[in-house]
């Protein structure tokens, strides 16, 4: 039976959030799958998975086996990870590819484009072609994908307006970081482990309200009446600060600073929500991208990904700042944990909204609600 979402999309006073379906119910996530997940723009993985070219890295996405590479000319290409012949996975492991990603099982052969270049013994020992094998039809599967702030995003469904267009008001306003952007390497990133579903981590991230409670130490400088919230209903949403405090090593020593920047982010800063699944930092020296990966339901991973204004910084520095976020976002854990094990309790109606702090959450809810329903109506008159 379909969710009534219909309190979900009403102005936040009046609204409630999700129904508890969305967080525990099977059939009801699958259904918000293809209706959010796989048809806009979610975010996978990040370039710096895939530094050089050649570089290969196997993902998956809610079970469908995707592959990350970076081709031979250096650009970036998402593939279904399947053989076109037997349907066998290409590429188990992270590695180099040298020459073709060559198939395990038949030895067909593809170019890091994705072009079917080898066919051994196709057409009997010996014989590697056959007429009945078109090798320009057969070529792997690619998924459309764009990057932005090194984030690549996968349309599973190709359906999306493109992505320029569909997050162009985002764009336009962390402009002024439309800069290069350098992965702080091997310990500027970490992975997070959650027991909850992917939607909670999001929401939780929306907002400053919890920040006296949950990031004792984070308010105690940059204090919840510092804060803002951004709602942009149909879009993005998420929270500033207008007392962003640089990281500092010994002796004052701080990273070096985005160019050209407007002076609000002398002391401000920005995170916000890329829909559905990503999570972003903007800052005057150096910012962050969180993509979570839902496993499944109720599991979801967090990945973190730092990045500096700078190709090398300060490694005592980097590692610090590194253990600093993961303290922070650790804290967050029992939270969203917490939220999903609620989620089980049948008199809880999706919640309320505080009209005043909840804002960037309502925003969310709403998003996902109207993409549900614009896939119900889809589909129904599809089916007429």
């Amino acid at each position: 039976m379909s969710t009534d979402l219909t309190a979900v999309i009403a102005p936040i006073e009046q609204a409630r959030g999700l129904p508890n379906a969305h967080y525990i119910d099977e059939a009801t996530f699958a259904e918000e799958t293809a209706a959010v997940l796989h048809a806009t723009w979610a975010g996978l993985a990040v370039g710096a998975d895939v530094p050089e070219n050649g570089d290969a890295k196997p993902l998956e996405f809610l079970g469908l086996p995707l592959l990350l590479i970076r081709d031979k000319d250096g650009d970036v290409r998402v593939f279904q990870n399947t053989c076109r012949h037997r349907g066998m996975i290409l590429v188990s492991e992270p590695r180099k590819i040298e020459g073709a990603i060559r198939c395990p099982y038949h030895s067909w052969c593809y170019s890091t484009k994705g072009k079917l270049v080898a066919t051994p013994h196709v057409g009997g020992p010996g014989m590697n072609t056959h007429e009945a094998i078109d090798n320009d039809t057969l070529g792997l599967i690619e998924v459309r994908s764009h990057i932005w702030r090194d984030v690549v995003f996968v349309n599973i469904s190709g359906t999306a307006a493109p992505f320029e267009e569909m997050h162009a008001d985002l764009i336009a306003r962390w402009a002024e970081f439309d800069q290069p952007m350098y992965h702080g390497g091997a310990d500027s990133s970490f992975t997070l482990a959650a027991k909850t579903n992917y939607k909670l981590a999001v929401e939780n991230y929306c907002e400053s309200y919890h920040l006296p409670w949950v990031h004792p130490g984070l308010n105690s400088y940059s204090r919840l009446e510092d804060h803002y919230n951004i709602n942009e209903p149909d879009k993005y949403s998420g929270q500033g600060t207008l007392v962003y405090r640089q990281f500092e090593g010994e002796g004052g020593k701080r990273f070096p600073d985005f160019s050209g920047l407007s002076e609000m982010w002398n002391e401000g800063a920005e995170y916000i929500t890329l829909y559905p699944n990503v999570l972003l930092a903007a800052q005057r020296d150096h910012g962050y991208a969180i993509i979570l990966e839902p496993k499944s339901i109720n599991e979801t991973l967090e990945h973190v990904h730092i990045y500096y204004a700078a190709p090398q910084v300060d490694d005592a520095m980097r590692v610090k700042n590194t253990a600093l976020w993961k303290e922070v976002f650790e804290e967050d854990i029992f939270v969203v944990e917490g939220m999903q094990r609620g989620r089980y309790g049948p008199g809880f109606d999706g919640g309320r909204f505080s009209p005043a702090m909840d804002g960037p959450t309502h925003c969310f809810h709403a998003w996902v609600a109207q993409r549900i329903l614009d896939y119900r109506q889809s589909h129904a008159v599809a089916a007429q």
